[in-house]
Parts: structure tokens; C-alpha cells; sequence
């Protein structure tokens, strides 16, 4: 018997779903959006909100309500709230990426940010959210008419306030996460057009990456041309480390599983079609990242060798190792997945999972430790919340209408 087939896993997963949202509560304290959470989960306020922070936000504790936890939908309204007002931008559309703390807006107009806000509207949507809707309509709308690059069938990165100069840069970490908002909203609103989007989008990232030993080609020009030693000066940026991402590895394995089972009744496409190239980005990650330096743990990223460049731990690289162990388990029903599945949650409660001021440490270096390079605090939710769910539901639908619905994987005994 596997562990996501036992309750007394099942329950020591729903307790520390618990202990997440607990951490989280005071994150949205106004109608401004979700505040930069600190090692104690206080709001920083020399931190600027962040739409993507705040649309995380939303979507969690939407999660949160649909799972009947008290006080979820309250967080969970502020931040969509917030969603609809203060970080919109009433004039031109769209959202900005921030606000600083004197509430000056940075106008930068980010698929990334634009993403998850579709995510948060489709799950806040579900949940029965008032405006979530309408938020939902007009997000897709944006996504698709000012981002979506057809010829390539993939999203641009960034526009300008007034959508007049769009960055030249392209790159796939904004439709890593594209992909799974447009299955949400696809759940959200029956319509199965944005399911099929998301599988252009898969299908394009695991041509490049076929190519390439498995390792996923993230930074590109204006034309899709791939640009390998971006960043190799400053490996480590948050949003645009040089060389490979080993969790965007393990990401899109569980993205591509969950692709496939949404689409496994679409006229013209056979089940199964993006397994082979989930198996291969998975074990790629795990071959170039897990416990390669000498002790245990991701590597945040490698060159194009798969030799490490940046050695610190990331808590959600971990976080997307068990959700796709679990989904590459589900799929299989190999004993290899549950077993990773099993390690990657012992060093996330060995490491990562903090006991003493909550959450999880966000960062560790080579060794383990807790530091703060290049994330300080605690700000998100969003990963660790969501690998305490992705074990105990199915891959199509995605998370709100599976917990909506009661739904658990096939063949498991008990529902949350």
C-alpha cells in the first residue's frame, strides 16, 4: 500500500493543508492585495503587493472554502477584490505588476501576472466568489488578445501600461503557468477551446525540450529564437535563472499528465500522448538536480550540461517533485513514483516545513540551512499548498471542481 493510499497520510496531508492556510490568513489585510508575508507570516510593508502574489492568495484560500475551512472565503474575497480594483488598471485594462508601498503602481503589464490571475478567477469562480466571473471573462480576454502569439502558439512576456511596445523577450515561465490557469478555466466555464490551448502551448515546450536532452530552453527573442546564456552573469534571478530550471522540469511533467487527462475525450487526440515526455522531464530533473553536490536536495538550476550553477534549495521545486511523483504515480501505478513521492515529502518535513514559525522555509542553501538570496520571507502559499492536494485527486478536473465535486483518485478509499 502506497502512502496516498492510507489515511493516516491522507489525514497528516489535510493537516498540513490546515497549518498552510492558518499561516496565510492575514495576508490580505485591505482592499490593496496579499502583503509580502515575513519568516512569521506578518505582512512586510516595505514589500510592494504583488498581483501574483495576491492572485495566489485568492486561488488558495478559494481552495480553502470549497474544502469548508472557515474564514478561507473572507481572504479569499479581499484579494479578488483587490483583483478587480486597486491593481487593475481602470484606463488601459489589464493589471499592473505591483504596487509599491506608497501605493504607486508598477504598470508593467506581465503574462505571468496576467496567468494567475486567471487562475484565481476560474478557482475563485468555482467557489461562487461574487465578481469571480466576471474577473474570469475579462482576464481570459486580455490573456488572449494582448499576449497570445499565434504563428507561435505561445504567450509574449510584457507589454507596456499602454499596451503600445510590447519587450521583446519570450519566454516559457509565463506559459508554464498559462498552461495550468487556461485548464482551470476551462473547468470553470465548460469551455473546452481553452483546454486545447493549453495542449499547443504543451505541445510546443516538449518539442524544444525533446531536443535537448530533456532540459527546457526558457529565455527567447522576439522570434522564438532561443537565447541559452541569458542571465549567465546573474544566474540565479528569480524569474529568469540562467541555463535550466530543474523544478520547471518537474512542473511541467505534472502540467503535461494533467494536459493529457483533460483532453483525453477530445476528438483527435489518443490518452496518453504527453506521457512519454512526462516520464522524460521528470526523470531528466531528477538526474540533473536531486542530491548532486553532496547532500540532499534540488539544485535550483544547471548549465546545459546538467552540471549545477545555482546550488540553493528552493521549497517549490520540492513542492512540484511530490506533485508530479504523485500524478507519474497515478498514471503508472509504478512503485518507483511512490517511492519519490515518500522521499521528496521526507525532506520537505526534515528541511523545509517549519514547525516553529510556520509555513516552509522558502530558501536553503548547499547545505540546508535556511537563507534569504533571493527569496526573503515566506510570501507563498501557492506550491507547498497545492502538493498537499495534488496526491489525493484526479488529473482532470483540476483542483477546485475535484474538491468542489469530493472527487479523490480512482481506486483510493475516502474523500476529503
Amino acid at each position: 500500500m502506497t502512502w496516498t493510499e492510507r489515511e493516516s497520510h491522507r489525514q497528516w496531508l489535510f493537516t498540513e493543508t490546515l497549518r498552510l492556510l492558518d499561516f496565510g490568513r492575514g495576508a490580505v489585510p485591505t482592499g490593496r492585495g496579499a502583503g509580502w508575508l515575513d519568516d512569521d507570516g506578518v505582512v512586510d510593508g516595505s514589500q510592494p503587493v504583488f498581483t501574483w502574489v495576491t492572485a495566489r492568495m485568492a486561488h488558495v484560500y478559494s481552495l480553502g472554502h470549497l474544502l469548508g475551512v472557515p474564514g478561507s472565503r473572507e481572504v479569499a474575497s479581499r484579494a479578488i477584490d483587490a483583483l478587480r480594483t486597486s491593481l487593475h488598471d481602470q484606463e488601459y485594462g489589464g493589471w499592473y505588476a505591483s504596487l509599491a508601498p506608497d501605493g504607486t503602481p508598477d504598470t508593467t503589464k506581465s503574462a505571468y501576472a496576467h496567468a494567475f490571475v486567471v487562475l484565481a478567477a476560474s478557482t475563485a469562480s468555482v467557489a461562487g466568489l461574487d465578481g469571480a466571473r466576471d474577473l474570469l471573462d475579462e482576464a481570459l480576454g486580455v490573456l488572449d488578445t494582448r499576449f497570445w502569439e499565434p504563428a507561435a502558439g505561445l504567450h509574449a512576456d510584457e507589454w507596456d501600461r499602454t499596451w503600445t511596445t510590447l519587450d521583446p523577450y519570450r519566454g516559457v515561465n509565463a506559459n508554464m503557468h498559462a498552461v495550468e490557469a487556461l485548464l482551470a478555466a476551462g473547468d470553470a466555464t465548460g469551455q473546452a477551446g481553452w483546454h486545447e490551448r493549453a495542449a499547443v502551448i504543451a505541445d510546443r515546450v516538449v518539442a524544444r525540450a525533446s531536443v535537448n536532452d530533456w532540459r527546457i530552453p526558457e529565455h527567447f527573442d522576439a522570434g522564438w529564437a532561443p537565447r541559452p546564456e541569458l542571465n549567465a552573469d546573474r544566474p540565479d534571478d528569480p524569474f529568469k535563472p540562467y541555463g535550466a530550471t530543474v523544478g520547471h522540469g518537474l512542473e511541467w511533467a505534472r502540467l503535461l499528465l494533467q494536459v493529457d487527462a483533460a483532453l483525453a475525450t477530445q476528438p483527435g487526440r489518443s490518452p496518453g500522448t504527453l506521457v512519454p515526455a512526462a516520464r522524460a522531464l521528470y526523470e531528466g530533473a531528477v538526474r540533473d538536480g536531486w542530491s548532486v553536490d553532496g547532500a540532499p536536495g534540488f539544485v535550483y538550476t544547471t548549465d546545459w550540461s546538467g552540471a549545477p550553477v545555482v546550488h540553493t534549495r528552493m521549497h517549490w521545486v520540492v513542492a512540484e517533485a511530490i506533485g508530479a511523483a504523485a500524478a507519474l504515480h497515478q498514471v503508472s501505478g509504478e512503485t518507483r513514483y511512490a517511492q519519490d513521492y515518500a522521499r521528496w515529502w521526507d525532506y520537505a518535513a526534515v528541511c523545509l516545513i517549519d514547525r516553529g514559525r510556520g509555513s516552509w522555509h522558502h530558501e536553503l542553501d548547499q547545505s540546508n540551512v535556511p537563507g534569504s538570496e533571493v527569496w526573503p520571507g515566506k510570501p507563498d502559499l501557492y506550491h507547498a499548498f497545492q502538493a498537499t492536494l495534488l496526491p489525493l485527486l484526479p488529473l482532470a478536473p483540476g483542483l477546485a471542481v475535484a474538491v468542489r465535486d469530493g472527487l479523490a483518485v480512482p481506486g483510493q478509499g475516502g474523500q476529503r
